[in-house]
């Protein structure tokens, strides 16, 4: 049975990822900093020093690197890397800057992009952190970098990924898809396709 590593999980488990592993099919393994959500393993980023290299199918991370700093970034993209096996791919979430920066320049930092389970969430949001959950205590949640299409791709490349495509989604979010093999255009867009599917 493939495995993939739900990197930064927090509360959500597999029936809150995506469509591809939301199936019998796919076996979960938890990974997160706080031990309060009870993952399988509790570890972080940037080094996920306790996962064996090689040992993940796909490696799933949404809405995580983000909360790493800059100087990180290398080392966060190198650790899913090397725990992927060699025919492994990684899902990439995060904010889109590019086009959140396009709502902050006109001024209009409060007004809601989407509702989130926790509440609605904002340009501010959405670049420094979710105000709700840091108000409440978990400055875990607090944002240090950010990413646009082509920053996230140079970071898949420059850490050795092979194969990487991003995109855009409406909700100002940033996706990429990256493979430690070669892949053709063709097979980078049939993989998004297959991944980049929100329940």
């Amino acid at each position: 049975m493939p495995r993939f590593l739900h990197v930064g999980c927090g509360p959500k488990r597999k029936d809150q990822t995506l469509k591809v592993f939301n199936t019998p099919d796919w076996e979960e393994v938890t990974l997160d900093i706080d031990e309060g959500v009870k993952p399988d393993i509790v570890d972080k980023l940037p080094e996920l020093a306790k996962v064996e290299p090689g040992s993940f199918d796909a490696v799933y991370s949404c809405h995580s690197i983000e909360h790493l700093y800059p100087h990180e970034v290398p080392v966060a993209f190198s650790a899913f890397h090397r725990v992927l096996k060699d025919d492994g791919v990684v899902v990439i979430r995060c904010p889109d800057l590019q086009s959140i920066a396009e709502q902050l320049a006109s001024g209009d930092i409060d007004t809601p992009i989407y509702d989130s389970p926790r509440g609605p969430v904002t340009p501010l949001d959405m670049l420094y952190g979710f105000r709700p959950a840091m108000k409440a205590g978990n400055l875990y949640m607090a944002h240090h970098t950010g990413f646009t299409h082509k920053s996230l791709l140079k970071a898949c490349t420059d850490a050795g990924f092979a194969g990487a495509l991003c995109a855009s989604t409406k909700s100002r979010e940033l996706w990429a898809v990256a493979t430690k093999t070669s892949k053709t255009q063709a097979e980078l867009e049939q993989l998004v396709k297959i991944y980049i599917t929100p329940l």
